[in-house]
């Protein structure tokens, strides 16, 4: 059984096709609308992690002021400067 050889029209075809990519397919303005689409998903994402952040750090600080003499005791110990 012969293996059958490629003719060089086929391996030019194939090197084009491999080539364009997707930018070279869609139009202008659709490629603009993505780009759009993709910063403002960015920018909404990155707001959402800095309001996770501020909510955990304010949950920190209302568990740290409700804390007793004696959580806080034992949490810092004798870290204070004495005078």
């Amino acid at each position: 059984m012969a293996k059958k050889k490629k003719t060089v029209s086929s391996v030019q075809l194939s090197k084009n096709e491999e080539t364009l990519t997707l930018q070279d397919q869609l139009n202008g303005d659709v490629l603009a609308k993505l780009k759009a689409t993709k910063k403002n998903l960015v920018e909404e994402e990155q707001a959402k992690e800095e309001e996770r952040q501020a909510q955990l750090a304010f949950e920190r600080k209302q568990r740290e002021k409700n804390m007793s003499f004696e959580e806080l005791l034992e949490k810092y110990g004798d870290q204070g400067s004495k005078f």
